[in-house]
């Protein structure tokens, strides 16, 4: 570690590491309310007689809703605060999900994926804000690779516990519990969460580290949520989540029943599997936020270092797409887990773009906006598409076509967001 970041943080009293520690505890639960209905979707489809068709019908209504909840969720948390915008949606998703548990049919079951989705749009948008008001430039992209690794302790600790939880009590009861986390999530963030200024506990050197490139931000114009349809830098962001969002939607909701009906897995090796490949995962997620802030305290460029991360990544999905030629289930696992901890240090990265280059009175809404695309490209390219595709074809055509969307992604975001300086407002 540098001298200069050693002296900044002696004596410090670290409260945004307790912030941070909250947003990775809610983006887990996040994660957890939506992964139980794919982990136990053997048993689900089974009593509420789901087709490969339906079942696709059934996420497509989560992503359809995820992509709607974006467009007004970011700006939600713009204009509410990061504190009274998270809460709000937390609730909202607790909710949902705990009513998932009234569900008797395929609609019912939509109708509920539809809340939750609406609701769990908020989590990325606030998080990423957060993050903004609470790290500098430099460490943005490692700290959203922390709370970004909760999307993969969801699914490693999840698919155990929710088995065991539906062989005792039944499918049921899971999403009651997962339900009943999002609200003590929700006390203890209405409790601790305040801006740094604001904040009781934050002492002067912890708010001179923070506040280390905040003055020059926080003189920066406002930028409301239409006018940053009009910068290409927003587009740049946002279509690289509409082309590589939909990958790990596409693992998330569909390597379950792949491993069931192709591999021929069990719910035990299920138990085992998913949490093998989100560890790495998790690994990807951390290592990506690094890896770009490591090159920028070697002096690299913010464009240069985000960049250099993303190609990084983005190399890698082709070679983990090819899991669903592997001769072998570990073969298969070890690539897959390749592709998980491929995307998320890329989405470490994407994320922590929109800070870069927007201010922060911007940042939940084009993250929203991004989070948007990122929606509608998951609702065609994870949700609807492969139910035919996987019914009429099978599994490898998709997957392939999976492992080129990452350096689709990249080229967009090159093109459009071009050397990522600070965004001026138009005239």
């Amino acid at each position: 570690m540098q001298a200069g970041k050693t002296a900044a943080w002696h004596g410090a009293s670290r409260v945004r590491w307790w912030i941070l520690s909250l947003l990775f505890l809610a983006t887990t639960i996040n994660y957890l309310d939506r992964i139980v209905f794919t982990v136990l979707i053997p048993v689900i489809r089974d009593e509420l007689h789901l087709s490969t068709k339906q079942y696709g019908f059934v996420n497509g209504a989560f992503q359809i809703a995820y992509t709607v909840g974006f467009l007004f969720m970011g700006k939600l948390v713009d204009s509410a605060g990061t504190r009274i915008g998270y809460a709000v949606a937390a609730a909202w998703w607790s909710v949902a999900a705990g009513l998932h548990a009234l569900a008797q049919t395929a609609a019912g079951l939509s109708f509920w994926r539809g809340m939750l989705g609406l609701a769990e749009a908020g989590n990325f948008p606030a998080a990423i804000k957060a993050v903004a008001e609470w790290f500098p430039r430099k460490d943005r992209a490692f700290a959203t690779g922390i709370f970004n690794a909760g999307t993969n302790v969801a699914s490693m600790i999840g698919p155990p516990v929710f088995v065991a939880v539906a062989a005792q009590f039944g499918w049921r009861v899971c999403f009651l519990l997962t339900s009943s986390l999002g609200f003590v999530w929700m006390v203890f963030w209405m409790i601790v969460y305040k801006l740094p200024g604001l904040h009781p506990r934050v002492n002067e050197r912890e708010l001179s580290y923070i506040r280390s490139d905040a003055q020059a931000e926080a003189s920066e114009p406002k930028i409301g949520w239409a006018e940053a349809l009009r910068y290409r830098q927003t587009w740049g962001f946002a279509l690289a989540k509409f082309f590589t969002d939909p990958v790990w939607w596409f693992y998330l909701y569909w390597l379950p029943p792949y491993l069931y009906d192709v591999r021929k897995f069990n719910l035990s090796d299920i138990g085992w599997a998913l949490p093998v490949i989100y560890l790495m995962a998790d690994v990807g997620s951390v290592a990506g936020g690094w890896l770009s802030g490591y090159f920028i305290r070697r002096g690299w460029s913010n464009s240069r270092a985000r960049k250099t991360a993303l190609a990084v990544f983005a190399l890698l999905m082709p070679v983990a797409a090819l899991s669903v030629l592997a001769p072998g289930p570990i073969l298969a696992i070890a690539l897959v887990s390749l592709a998980t901890s491929a995307h998320q240090g890329w989405s470490a990265n994407l994320f922590t773009t929109t800070s870069d280059v927007f201010p922060r009175n911007a940042v939940a809404s084009v993250t929203g906006i991004g989070g948007c695309l990122g929606g509608l490209g998951g609702f065609l390219f994870s949700g609807v598409i492969p139910g035919y595709v996987v019914t009429y074809f099978g599994y490898t055509p998709i997957f392939l076509t999976m492992g080129t969307f990452h350096l689709i992604g990249l080229a967009l975001l090159h093109r459009l967001m071009g050397d990522m300086q600070r965004v001026q407002p138009r005239a």
